[in-house]
């Protein structure tokens, strides 16, 4: 059966599909749109394989009208088993370059005007990584809250497979996305549609609080987006990474974590958690 909403024309969103997983590979398979005119956000980490990350993209590009991609953590990664051997900002640049050839809107395109039921919006894809600022209490210093994750052994798997070449670190490739992406949205029009934000981490910590795991959080974002819902005029936000969907609120605006996450999570979600894998932004559901 496939997963399908109720809309004339309608804005979707997922994240985390992980599609390695032979039960998340049959929900992607499962994803169609409602109609002609429906647009799909892939808010990242489809797999780490690059093979995998182009089937899952090309299939859901021949079925939506248009899809947007950011990539998560898990895209970035280099296992020694993908035939793809490139590192940071060159693997970005080839599933950039992939993304073209299957005419998937990145982070690197201009931002679409989203003009169905709910807009105009624009959607502004970013891609800003993390740097260590969500640090867990009691902790000044990204050495400190790393110290603290490997006492504890809750290490995010970017530690060995994200390589952030040619940056010295991730965080200096997450302060090169910030400032690039800033200029971007700083020249959007003032009078112009409001954005619609698709970052695969929160761009702001208040997500990351109910983490079971609290020193998880210093690889799921950066305190420099803490004001960007404001500041860049967003009606909603879009995430993932954190695999908990749910909808929330802050400063009147809505933030939507759209994850699919690992058949072990979702699966195993009492049925008043579950969460269709195709998440509708727009138009609001009432």
């Amino acid at each position: 059966m496939g997963w399908m909403a109720h809309s004339s024309r309608t804005l979707f969103a997922a994240s985390d599909l992980h599609v390695r997983h032979p039960d998340n590979r049959a929900v992607v398979e499962a994803m169609r749109p409602t109609g002609d005119d429906d647009w799909l956000l892939v808010v990242g980490d489809v797999a780490e394989h690059v093979a995998e990350i182009r089937w899952a993209l090309e299939l859901l590009a021949s079925r939506f009208a248009q899809v947007v991609w950011v990539p998560g953590n898990h895209e970035l990664w280099t296992p020694n088993q993908d035939a793809v051997q490139l590192h940071g900002v060159a693997r970005y640049w080839h599933l950039v370059d992939l993304c073209r050839e299957l005419g998937v809107l990145t982070p690197e395109d201009p931002y679409p005007v989203w003009d169905g039921p709910g807009g105009p919006v624009v959607i502004a894809p970013l891609f800003l990584l993390y740097d260590y600022t969500f640090r867990p209490d009691g902790t000044s210093t990204k050495e400190e809250a790393l110290a603290y994750a490997h006492s504890t052994g809750v290490v995010c798997s970017d530690e060995y497979l994200l390589h952030p070449d040619p940056f010295p670190t991730r965080d200096d490739w997450c302060r090169s996305r910030i400032a690039l992406t800033e200029k971007r949205l700083e020249q959007l029009p003032a009078d112009g549609p409001p954005t619609l934000l698709v970052n695969h981490f929160p761009l702001v910590r208040e997500p990351t609080r109910v983490l079971r795991y609290p020193e998880f959080a210093q690889w799921c974002g950066t305190e420099l987006t803490a004001d960007w819902h404001l500041r860049f005029r967003a009606a909603a936000v879009v995430y993932g990474h954190l695999h908990i969907p749910r909808t929330t609120v802050y400063d009147g605006v809505r933030f939507e974590e759209v994850s699919l996450g690992y058949p072990r999570e979702w699966q195993r979600r009492p049925a008043r958690y579950q969460r269709p894998p195709l998440r509708r932004i727009l138009p609001v559901d009432p």
